[in-house]
């Protein structure tokens, strides 16, 4: 088998058991893959270590973007394919990246199909395109909570060709343990930046919701196209709730 050795894989994860082997079967054409483990409980940091190419590294969860920059930090080399613990390349997909001559000026992105459980989501979510792969020396994610990006000011993008499916969510848990994640992280971040209250809330939640299921045809995707659009609500109304909290804390402090 020819193997990538000039792009390094970095993911970072937590408790990702239930994806993550079938993520690093799609990965055994590189010689050079990172997994930076987030205090994993369950078997993450088994199955990585089970895997010849893989490099094992556990560390603290900093935020999204500076995490992955420290994740990053680890890799042999310059060029790193920035990927999450549910993605699955295939086989077209590699072949591309092989085939591909790199240049430092250029960012270079996927496209993402998104999938509920085996179930392609085409509404809801659709697909995504998102820089990820990026020369470390040149560039680096946002510092961001949340929501970070890969800076891409002065560079120009290319978009490779082929997919990336993409499995978020497994099961109701799944939807029910990122958006408490998220909406803590979203809260955290802009606390005394930004202002909410419970009606701020419960307005964003509700228009999330027929945003997701109605505007963008979520009712097409049928009973998953239901439980996306509910949690979108969930999350925003716990993102806003919970910085209700923390600003008024904050006010109570001063």
């Amino acid at each position: 088998m020819i193997k990538i050795k000039h792009i390094s894989c970095v993911i970072i994860a937590k408790n990702a058991e239930v994806t993550l082997r079938n993520a690093l079967d799609s990965l055994s054409v590189f010689e050079d893959v990172v997994l930076y483990s987030n205090n994993s409980t369950d078997k993450t940091d088994e199955i990585a270590k089970s895997y010849s190419n893989v490099t094992l590294i556990n560390g603290d969860f900093l935020g999204f973007g500076q995490t992955k920059n420290k994740a990053a930090t680890y890799a042999k080399n310059s060029w790193i394919l920035s990927l999450d613990a549910d993605e699955v390349l295939s086989p077209i997909f590699t072949k591309s990246l092989m085939n591909l001559t790199l240049k430092e000026t250029t960012l270079y992105s996927i496209t993402r199909e998104n999938y509920y459980k085996k179930s392609l989501i085409k509404h809801c979510w659709g697909d995504d395109i998102i820089v990820r792969l990026y020369n470390r020396e040149e560039t680096s994610f946002t510092n961001n909570q949340v929501h970070e990006s890969i800076v891409n000011k002065g560079f120009q993008v290319h978009n490779i060709s082929s997919t990336v499916k993409h499995y978020p969510y497994s099961t109701i848990t799944d939807f029910i343990v990122k958006l408490d994640r998220y909406s803590t992280i979203y809260a955290q971040d802009n606390v005394g930046k930004k202002s909410s209250s419970p009606l701020k809330a419960f307005f964003n939640g509700l228009f999330s919701f027929f945003k997701t299921y109605i505007l963008k045809l979520g009712f097409l995707d049928g009973y998953a196209g239901l439980v996306i659009a509910f949690s979108h609500m969930a999350t925003n109304f716990y993102k806003y709730i919970k910085l209700y909290e923390l600003n008024k804390e904050l006010d109570e402090k001063c």
